[in-house]
This record gives structure tokens, C-alpha cells and sequence, in this order.
């Protein structure tokens, strides 16, 4: 029988699957605990109306990491930082401190988990800092940190 997994079932499939299972299986285990229902015209009609929706939300999602990587690269952000001793550094800029920037300087707001930050800058300069907006969209953003 074939059915359309509503969650995710162990050694059976993923939901949104169409899947072949027993008809004892599907009667007796599946439907009774609602994790799958019958795939008949209805239900199919209704899984690929899901799947269409999704797809164009996904695709309107790329669309918008698209352009704000391109505003991101047009534009730097100046990050300001006291300095210690000797012209030295005091502290390091890290991803929360780049979003804040961003917010504060351009109105952008960027989720700090998604800059790709190695480690935290802890010298004076400019540095093209990666920033995973989307699976397939990565933007380089120039940061500039200067003295306070």
C-alpha cells in the first residue's frame, strides 16, 4: 500500500515521503498513531500543492540572501575599538559586534551565528569577513576596525 508519511518513521522514510508499505503495517501501526495517510488522488494533490509552496518560499528566500549579499559587498562597515598600550588593540570584534554594526550603521540585520568568523579580530585594519546568508549564498562583507 502506498502511503504519505505525515512524520518521520525509523527504517521507513522521511515525512512528505511517498512510500510502499505493508497494508497490515500501514492499517495496523501508521495510520492508527496518524503518522501517515493514504496515498490516494486526494492526499497526492494536497502533498503536491505542499511541496509547489515550498519551493517557491525557498525560492524567495535565495532571492532575498541574493540581494542582500550584493548590498552587503557594496557596502563596509566601520567597527570602532578602544586602544590599548603601545597603539595595541584592546579587546576583539567578534560576529555580535559586526551585526550590531550593521543594524546600527545601515539598518541591515544580520544574525550573528551566521558570520563565518575563524577567530575574533583583535587588530587595527580592514577584513573581507564571510557571511553565510543561505545555503548557496555567501557574502563577503569588508569590516574596517579603527581606533576609538
Amino acid at each position: 500500500m502506498k502511503v504519505i508519511l505525515q512524520k518521520d518513521v525509523k527504517s521507513v522514510g522521511k515525512a512528505g515521503e511517498v512510500t510502499e508499505v505493508s497494508d497490515g503495517y500501514a492499517r495496523n501501526f501508521l495510520f492508527p498513531k496518524k503518522l501517515a495517510i493514504p496515498a490516494d488522488k486526494a492526499n497526492m494533490n494536497v502533498l503536491n500543492q505542499k511541496n509547489a509552496k515550498k519551493e517557491r518560499d525557498e525560492a524567495k528566500k535565495l532571492k532575498e540572501a541574493k540581494e542582500l549579499a550584493s548590498k552587503l559587498e557594496a557596502q563596509g562597515i566601520t567597527v570602532k575599538m578602544r586602544a590599548g598600550a603601545g597603539g595595541k588593540a584592546f579587546g576583539s570584534v567578534s560576529g555580535k559586534e559586526i551585526a550590531q554594526a550593521a543594524l546600527e550603521q545601515y539598518e541591515l540585520e544580520i544574525d550573528r551565528k551566521k558570520i563565518q568568523l575563524a577567530e575574533p579580530i583583535k587588530t587595527f585594519g580592514e577584513f573581507e569577513v564571510p557571511i553565510r546568508l543561505h545555503p548557496e549564498v555567501l557574502a563577503k562583507l569588508k569590516v574596517v576596525v579603527a581606533e576609538a
